[in-house]
């Protein structure tokens, strides 16, 4: 018998079909900012719609630009000390090949590094439905454009990027429970113990001004959340991309459902508000277990996150710190839920043969998440109000008294979300008194 021949295994070539998936997945995670700048825009008041709709908007101005230059090479290059990473030949995207692939994969690394920009802009956005009504807009962009250098791009090499410690640890964050939800909900806490409580908090009524978007940019979350999370598979040949999305669907059902019937319980109603908030605290808590979950542990993950979640926003006046619209209690919250659950849910069926405690793993993997969970956590929340008491001491974060009662729209961006004056046409200012000057030579002639 001629002796076995053993066969190097063969590189990976670019796949058509998963280079289509994933630009499609990236697609829909870019539409889940402009989604939530509508659930954001909807929970407020009218004099403060269009301050929010563009603290999500600017993200994908200025984020975008950031990453091309310098903040792709940060959080996936070369690893230096397990901390940061860095690619000279990353930096502006120069020296990047059509057709070369990511390590490992069979997409181009333009596609990967788009996929992970969507993440990247909707990360700082998230944090701004806790400063509503009260923050510059100038005051807003410096701090994104610090706190994703210094916070998100660190952050994201931790625990995706080869060589980051929380990788390399073992911590499981499919698609972004610590480096997104958690970072986000910390640094928003971290903020508003700095800047304060708005003008009114626990006096004047501040309740959203229209539910019907807070309905739409909810759905809009829903759907481009498959993206976010089927696509960080960066592929879709073994089957863990798909469970990841049955997982997202069912993950938030559940805790839909939940905060609808904790809501019922404690406070007799089913609320729109409360449903929209349920969906989005499932699928926080889903994001990064649900490719080491199981469905039936998906329902649970999605059942207690809708639960505590649902607890969890009220703490805010038990302890009087003004979350506006509720990032810590349902992203901060979620995301510390979601991904410390996986060191009892995850069943070894899924992403990696890693089990948890209720399928005969132990406590390991648990501890191990816990040491992300908190890491991150801590970080984020320091840095983060260190560089809002920087900016608030130099060019001052917040608007002035007056003009936060006034509407931070009017004061910020000099215009006003709907016009009830019912003149129509676009006309506004000057132009008016030109039109009716111009109309009334014409009556004359």
């Amino acid at each position: 018998m001629a002796p076995a021949i053993t066969l190097a295994a063969e590189a990976p070539k670019l796949s058509a079909a998963n280079t289509g998936f994933m630009l499609i997945c990236s697609a829909l995670v870019l539409i889940m900012t402009p989604g939530l700048a509508f659930f954001y825009g909807g929970m407020v008041r009218v004099k403060s719609t269009l301050n929010m709709l563009m603290m999500s908007f600017i993200s994908m101005g200025i984020i975008t630009i950031l990453w091309v230059l310098y903040g792709f090479s940060l959080a996936f290059g070369t690893d230096k000390g397990s901390f940061i990473g860095w690619t000279s030949d990353w930096v502006g995207l120069s020296n990047v090949g059509l057709t070369e692939l990511w390590p490992g994969y069979t997409i181009p690394i333009f596609v990967f590094m788009v996929f992970q920009l969507m993440f990247a802009i909707i990360t700082p956005a998230l944090i701004s439905g806790a400063l509503a009504d009260r923050v510059k807009f100038t005051a807003w962009s410096l701090f994104i454009t610090l706190w994703a250098t210094v916070v998100y791009f660190p952050v994201a090499h931790w625990v995706w990027g080869t060589g980051g410690w929380a990788f390399d640890l073992g911590v499981i964050d499919f698609a972004g429970g610590t480096a997104v939800h958690i970072n986000a909900g910390a640094a928003a806490l971290g903020v508003i113990l700095v800047i304060g409580k708005r003008v009114g908090f626990k006096k004047d009524p501040m309740r959203p001004h229209s539910l019907p978007l807070v309905m739409l940019g909810s759905g809009l979350l829903w759907f481009g959340w498959f993206g976010f999370n089927a696509g960080s598979w960066l592929g879709n040949d073994d089957g863990v991309g798909a469970l990841m999305f049955v997982n997202t669907q069912v993950a938030t059902a559940a805790a839909m459902l939940a905060w609808l019937i904790y809501e019922k319980i404690r406070h007799g109603a089913f609320t729109t508000l409360g449903a929209a908030s349920g969906a989005v605290a499932g699928l926080v808590a889903i994001t990064p277990s649900g490719g080491a979950v199981s469905p039936l542990g998906a329902i649970a993950v999605g059942a207690i996150a809708g639960v505590v979640c649902a607890m969890a926003v009220g703490l805010k006046y038990r302890f009087g710190y003004d979350d506006s619209l509720d990032v810590v209690g349902v992203h901060l919250v979620g995301g510390v839920i979601g991904s410390l659950l996986i060191g009892f849910f995850a069943s070894g069926k899924g992403q990696s043969t890693v089990e948890g405690l209720f399928y005969g793993g132990g406590l390991t993997q648990f501890w191990k998440q816990c040491a992300g969970v908190f890491a991150v956590l801590g970080y984020s929340l320091v840095v983060s109000a260190i560089l809002a008491f920087l900016i608030d001491k130099t060019m001052g974060m917040r608007v002035t008294e007056d003009e936060e009662i006034a509407g931070i729209d009017q004061a910020e961006h000099a215009e006003t979300a709907y016009d009830f004056s019912g003149a129509g046409g676009g006309i506004v200012g000057g132009s008016v008194s030109a039109l009716a000057g111009t109309q009334s030579k014409k009556v004359d002639a």
